[in-house]
């Protein structure tokens, strides 16, 4: 469980350490882009009140998104009491760590600070998103490959 804790808590601080670096301090907040390897990575400031491409935006949505948020974190590190491969404690902690930062802006900002846009091959991508996104995907395509649940029942 220590590595779910350690890895939620450096998901948490990274994600939140680039949001103060990128849009406060290189105040992105105001200049809304700022090309670094166009267009494969362009700081674009985007604020999603939502989830995915602003679904569920409005009014009231922010507190339910915060719930569900804590309450899925609180039965996935539940869950994860189940785990034996380290791998997967990292990768639920990664989950866990990248919802609270999600949240931590709701409180914070009202919104999500979404502040990563990566396009390709003449492809050009509008969204943007931002390192705790990052860090729940990873987290997800982690748990896939190594939760283990000791408590399973094998045929």
């Amino acid at each position: 469980m220590r590595a779910l804790y350690l890895s939620a808590l450096a998901a948490l601080g990274i994600d939140q350490m680039s949001k103060v670096i990128v849009v406060h301090l290189m105040d992105l907040k105001t200049v809304l882009s700022i090309p670094v390897a166009p267009p494969y990575l362009v700081f674009r400031m985007g604020w999603n009140e939502g989830i995915n491409f602003g679904l569920l935006s409005g009014a009231g949505a922010r507190w339910l998104l915060i719930a569900v948020a804590v309450i899925v974190s609180g039965l996935l590190i539940r869950w994860a009491r189940n785990f034996q491969r380290p791998m997967a404690f990292v990768s639920a902690g990664l989950v866990v760590g990248g919802a609270m930062a999600n949240v931590l802006d709701r409180l914070i900002y009202g919104a999500v600070a979404d502040l990563l846009n990566m396009s390709c091959c003449g492809i050009e991508n509008p969204y943007a998103f931002n390192l705790a996104d990052v860090f729940i995907f990873a987290g997800a395509v982690g748990l896939i490959f190594w939760a283990d649940d000791k408590t399973a029942k094998t045929p």
